[in-house]
């Protein structure tokens, strides 16, 4: 039987990022908070899983998901574009056909213990007021609580995620920028 994602608390050098081209079951993992989002030409949820995130774009026929997780033993592999760990900095951009793109630029940001607690507090507040803010108080260290933080902007034809993950045991911020593009409208063809 395998365990929920979002369960236990993570650890910054455990995460791992996946792409698919294929929606995951909700079933895999414990959701905290969802976001669904709906635009004319697609549709987007996106779940906080305790210190990680899914973000799911449906464009037509045509699924993306963004999936970042520590426990790969429960994923499935039909569907997978893309995966790797978090390390440093990175970026990744992947097509999907002529109208689906994925563009990904991502960073693992580690602080000074002296300037952590105020980047945490800054981005806190910051995220009061936007997106999707889950804190974890029963993961705290000296006073400090891990949180994830999702924003997102949706546009017509793109969909943007800013996701922001705090670890304070390792002084340390993931951040990721996501965009979901989908090509032009087309016109019909009569002629």
């Amino acid at each position: 039987m395998s365990v929920e994602q979002g369960q236990t608390k993570q650890r910054i050098d455990d995460l791992q990022f996946y792409l698919y081209q294929r929606s995951l079951h909700p079933e895999l993992f414990r959701i905290n908070q969802v976001k669904r989002i709906e635009q004319r030409r697609y549709t987007a949820e996106i779940w906080v899983v305790g210190l990680s995130h899914v973000v799911s774009l449906q464009y037509g026929k045509q699924c993306l998901t963004e999936l970042i997780t520590d426990d790969t033993e429960i994923l499935p592999r039909a569907g997978m574009a893309t995966s790797f760990p978090f390390r440093g900095e990175r970026d990744h951009t992947q097509s999907f056909g002529d109208d689906l793109r994925y563009i990904l630029s991502c960073q693992v940001e580690r602080m000074t213990p002296n300037l952590f607690p105020s980047s945490h507090r800054d981005l806190m507040k910051y995220a009061q007021k936007r997106g999707i803010f889950m804190m974890f108080d029963e993961w705290q260290n000296d006073g400090i609580a891990p949180f994830t933080f999702v924003d997102y902007e949706a546009r017509e034809q793109e969909l943007h995620v800013h996701a922001f993950h705090a670890f304070p045991d390792s002084t340390t911020l993931l951040k990721t920028q996501s965009i979901f593009e989908i090509g032009p409208a087309r016109e019909p063809n009569f002629f």
